[in-house]
């Protein structure tokens, strides 16, 4: 039996939907799967999340940008559905790169435009995922 599977609109909807916080994998300099939790918002088809500059994460990704975050809710068979995007992922530290995300992130939390950041968090950056590969599943859709 197939795994049931969202539509590329399902999709949208419920990344867009905020379902919780995104399962960020990158891979260490050992070559094990390295996996944290992060807040993310949507950029196109890409997440966006932010992190502290020097973490593991990011020394991970920018030693090997291959990387996947993982979305799930649920709590039964009857309504577990997610999506896992896999792809390249770049860290974006420059401070207008960094400003720019910021205010992004803080509009689609519904902050006003008056009430934005006017200056990049030192120490701050963003990892983007541009996803190549995505998969989903949706076991409400089982009959």
């Amino acid at each position: 039996m197939t795994q049931p599977s969202m539509t590329e609109e399902e999709i949208e909807a419920y990344l867009d939907s905020k379902p919780g916080w995104a399962a960020f994998t990158s891979i260490s300099a050992s070559g094990y799967p390295h996996t944290v939790a992060l807040g993310y918002f949507r950029d196109g088809t890409a997440l966006v999340m932010g992190c502290r500059d020097g973490t593991a994460k990011v020394k991970n990704i920018e030693r090997n940008p291959q990387a996947s975050a993982m979305l799930e809710s649920g709590s039964t068979m009857a309504d577990i559905k997610g999506v896992m995007l896999q792809g390249n992922a770049t860290v974006h530290r420059s401070p207008d790169e960094v400003l720019h995300f910021m205010r992004e992130g803080a509009r689609r939390r519904g902050v006003p435009d008056d009430e934005l950041p006017t200056q990049a968090r030192e120490g701050s950056v963003f990892i983007r995922l541009a996803p190549i590969k995505t998969i989903s599943w949706d076991y409400s859709k089982r009959s």
